[in-house]
């Protein structure tokens, strides 16, 4: 989690064999799996988004090698980023059973 746009668009380019210009963000977990940072090219330049979690985990999909990688829809990656939040709501009892007749 200590590399910045250079860095991130190296792995990017070198470990994985994609274009960080292309249409695309690429997303990088630590391996408590409580960061997140998000690389994107906007056309002029590179955006890097990060959330660090104060509780709870993001459920991110086991895989064999640190160098693999995944292709998401932007509705898989959403459900991933608020996979925390679920977790956190299903714990406080915030989702309720509905009752059948």
């Amino acid at each position: 989690m200590r590399k910045s746009i250079n860095g991130l668009a190296e792995i990017v380019q070198s470990s994985f064999e994609l274009d960080p210009f292309e249409h695309a963000a690429f997303a990088f977990c630590n391996r408590r799996r409580d960061q997140i940072k998000i690389l994107e090219w906007d056309t002029d330049g590179f955006w890097v988004h990060f959330k660090r979690l104060e509780r709870g985990r993001f459920r991110w999909p086991s895989v064999i090698t640190d160098e693999a990688t995944m292709e998401l829809t932007s509705v898989e990656l959403s459900c991933l980023i608020g996979s925390a939040k679920l977790e956190k709501k299903l714990r406080r009892n915030e989702v309720w059973q509905r009752k059948v007749s």
